[in-house]
């Protein structure tokens, strides 16, 4: 294992976007029994220590490299295309037109049935943008505009949690 790794490297599988959870799972599995700080126990405490941080370096690999949205981010921020959500909240007119319409929705959602045709929307607009972030990223190579389907991805996200929080007011 080399720390100067990116996360694909350390994993053994290809850098994009399209990955086999099976896959990365086994290979997490495989690099933990390496890095296990017990394996080192004869070699002293310097040596848990690194197995230690190994340890550490593998699960944040996994977390990103498991999770779509955080692999497109990864993928976007590894060519140069950083995300900025914090700073670039620019996003084309429809999709704000469609979080106002989203928003407008859950407000005047009054029932289960409302929320979870709310939810199935958000879901399908979810799918939409990830099949996007898939082709920008593994097809096209375009990894500005993926940033953008990123951005856009972390607002479903959040949007989402909102959708969550709002089913739970509705279940009191």
């Amino acid at each position: 294992m080399n720390l100067q790794s990116n996360d694909f490297e350390l994993f053994g599988v290809p850098a994009q976007f399209v990955q086999d959870p099976q896959q990365l799972a086994e290979h997490w599995k495989a690099l933990q029994k390496q890095a296990h700080p017990d394996r080192f126990a004869s070699q002293g405490a310097a040596a848990q220590r690194v197995a230690m941080q190994w340890s550490v370096r593998i699960n944040e690999a996994y977390q990103r490299l498991k999770d779509p949205l955080k692999r497109a981010a990864y993928l976007c921020e590894m060519h140069d295309a950083p995300i900025r959500a914090e700073d670039n909240t620019a996003m084309p007119a429809a999709f704000l037109m469609e979080q106002m319409e989203w928003r407008e929705a859950l407000e005047e959602a009054q029932t289960a049935a409302d929320i979870d045709a709310l939810g199935d929307q958000v879901l399908r607009s979810r799918r939409a943008l990830l099949e996007r972030c898939q082709q920008l990223l593994d097809v096209e190579g375009d990894y500005l505009q993926a940033a953008q389907q990123v951005r856009a991805l972390m607002f479903v996200a959040r949007f989402s949690g909102d959708i969550d929080r709002r089913r739970e007011q509705l279940g009191q």
